[in-house]
């Protein structure tokens, strides 16, 4: 069911949130954020006061997101540094050894107290042309495949260079069948002797990375419960969703019908957080969004929320 969008009919006295619609409801003109679902009576209240707890929601997963890239940027480098070994002996090709690479792996991330708590779904050695070796997850169904590829933004990596970009492949994805998911990844070259040797590659997919912000906002919330005098206080229904150009990706449990309502808004993201009421399958719920320029352009992040 997609988001139900209605206005408050003038000189109703009805408090309870009905699915039928106007009968003239008047059109209205909704300009990039205002975004404005507007709900019933009985609605708005809640959503309301949604909205304004979903406002400041956004800001605390969007600082949260700036630090995670920021950390996977700093560990890159050194990362690198502790790969280069595994490219020593030239008479050992790490292609055919991808248990070394995935223990080369392994110890980049102990050693490097970023890349250790940096919320990557993967990380990836691939051979300069851009066929990955190995990734560092047990079940490995990127090797084989070609990354650069997959991530034209990466080429210059190949050239021993440092690359960020956007792009999608399957078997990177967090979700399955039908659904949509997509990545944001990173990487530099690896250098011995002036030669690229080898592509060090991480990122995370957006359904993924959806579902840590979720979980980490979730957290918080618990906490805070748990902290409260009110021992009466009632748990929110939250979610965070990721938008990435036209298209928006939750967490692989959320609602599908969530992400289609924030993607009927059209949300214009900007620096500063745009709130709007919604009502989804019956339910007042309060919306913000924000851009998430550390991505890159046309990359923000959303946060619905319902009182319960």
């Amino acid at each position: 069911m997609s988001a139900i969008l209605r206005l408050k009919r003038s000189g109703s006295g009805s408090s309870r949130c009905s699915s039928s619609r106007p009968n003239r409801a008047p059109r209205l003109a909704l300009g990039g954020a205002a975004l404005a679902c507007l709900l019933s009576a009985g609605c708005k209240d809640e959503g309301k006061v949604s909205a304004e707890h979903a406002t400041k929601h956004v800001q605390v997963v969007a600082k949260l997101a700036t630090q995670d890239v920021e950390e996977v940027k700093r560990g890159l480098p050194e990362g690198v540094k502790q790969l280069l070994p595994l490219f020593k002996d030239p008479d050992k090709r790490l292609a055919e050894d991808p248990q070394r690479a995935r223990a080369g792996l392994d110890k980049a991330r102990r050693k490097v107290q970023d890349l250790r708590v940096a919320k990557s779904t993967f990380f990836a050695i691939a051979e300069p042309d851009g066929k990955i070796i190995r990734n560092d997850q047990e079940q490995d169904r990127m090797a084989g495949k070609n990354i650069l590829k997959a991530f034209p933004g990466l080429k210059p990596t190949a050239t021993g260079g440092f690359a960020e970009t956007r792009g999608s492949m399957p078997e990177a994805a967090a979700v399955g069948g039908d659904l949509p998911d997509g990545q944001w990844v990173i990487g530099q070259g690896i250098k011995r002797d002036g030669k690229t040797v080898g592509l060090y590659v991480t990122g995370w997919s957006w359904s993924a990375y959806a579902y840590r912000l979720e979980n980490s906002l979730r957290s918080d919330l618990r906490l805070k419960k748990e902290e409260s005098s009110d021992k009466n206080a009632k748990l929110p229904l939250v979610y965070v969703y990721m938008i990435v150009d036209s298209e928006v990706y939750g967490a692989p449990q959320s609602p599908r019908v969530n992400a289609e309502a924030i993607k009927k808004t059209k949300p214009a993201l900007s620096a500063t957080p745009t709130s709007a009421q919604l009502e989804i399958t019956r339910r007042a719920f309060g919306l913000a969004t924000v851009a998430l320029p550390v991505f890159g352009p046309d990359v923000g992040v959303a946060v619905l929320r319902s009182e319960t």
